[in-house]
């Protein structure tokens, strides 16, 4: 069962990395947060943008982690066709537990560097990546983690990922 398995990437392993890499952050500790509504209280004392992840896929099995600002909204139809892909649903736990080694309700954008087979595309709201600064978890719903969009990118880079920052308005309801 993946509830009881290690994380491959810990938030401690994740600080490291990033400060190998010369990327700062802030971080903040707070009660977990399960949904954007949890966070509402949380981030009024956060400064910077906050988002939320969505990982999807097709009926292909192709599968994306799209990143976007909390007030994005997505219609996953209008998605599939900004995206050029099928008909988009949720992936299940199992499926994000095999490809990102995350659990949901801990989905951010670092655990990109668990897809070492390169099998899941990562989208980011351009919205989203205008703004100075950027909050997600760090691998746990226990904190909020705030960077550049441009550290942002770099660490994606530095994965093997090609990120590709889109225009979401045309995938809105």
């Amino acid at each position: 069962m993946t509830e009881q398995k290690s994380l491959p990437v810990t938030p401690e392993k994740l600080f490291f990395h990033l400060e190998k890499m010369g990327i700062s952050y802030e971080l903040h500790h707070h009660e977990p947060l399960f949904t954007v509504e949890d966070g509402l209280e949380v981030e009024k004392g956060i400064s910077g943008t906050h988002c939320r992840n969505l990982f999807l896929r097709d009926k292909k099995k192709a599968m994306f982690l799209v990143v976007l600002a909390n007030e994005t909204k997505v219609d996953l139809k209008n998605l599939a066709d900004l995206l050029g892909s099928g008909r988009l649903s949720f992936g299940s736990a199992e499926r994000l537990w095999e490809h990102l080694g995350i659990r949901p309700g801990s989905v951010n954008p670092f655990c990109i560097m668990n897809d070492k087979a390169g099998a899941v595309r990562i989208i980011l709201d351009r919205d989203m990546m205008a703004s100075d600064r950027v909050n997600y978890h760090p691998m746990d719903n226990a904190m909020t983690m705030g960077l550049s969009p441009d550290d942002l990118i770099r660490f994606i880079n530095e994965t093997g990922h090609k990120p590709e920052v889109l225009d979401l308005k045309p995938a809105a309801p």
